[in-house]
């Protein structure tokens, strides 16, 4: 087990690299069947005749994949838990596809203490996901609570 992380253990430029997941044909049509059932998510065929050509992931589940990843990476070692304050921005340049491994590159962009509660502090972050050929398929930025 790694130590835990407090807020001066945090520089911006510092990365933290995820493991890897590989997305089944089935776990993205049975994401997509319970939380965003359009057809280029759960139907194979109609697909075809889709924006893409072929079926896609959702993009709030490379999203849940990416926070699955996140939750593998040294970041989860804050002390405390990792305490999220919210998205900034987050966007999907590229699809996700059955068959695609996913992996995340987490970067801090900036590390402050609070001014209304000095025993914490705010390291603000970016969420880079990136598929097995090097390809950015989602980009967020957001920010967790840190102990002192």
């Amino acid at each position: 087990m790694s130590a835990e992380l407090y807020l001066n253990d945090f520089r911006p430029g510092q990365e933290f690299l995820s493991p890897t997941h590989t997305l089944s044909l089935e776990e993205a049509v049975s994401f997509a069947k319970q939380y965003d059932p359009q057809y280029y998510h759960i139907d194979v065929e109609a697909a075809k005749k889709g924006p893409y050509g072929r079926l896609i992931a959702s993009g709030w589940q490379t999203a849940a994949i990416t926070m699955k990843l996140k939750a593998a990476t040294e970041l989860a070692n804050v002390a405390g838990g990792l305490l999220g304050l919210g998205l900034e921005s987050v966007k999907w340049p590229r699809p996700v596809y059955p068959g695609d491994t996913l992996r995340v590159v987490l970067t801090v962009l900036d590390v402050r203490r609070s001014n209304s509660k000095p025993t914490h502090g705010v390291v603000k972050y970016s969420m880079d996901t990136y598929n097995q050929h090097d390809e950015k398929v989602m980009e967020a930025v957001t920010a967790v609570w840190v102990p002192c």
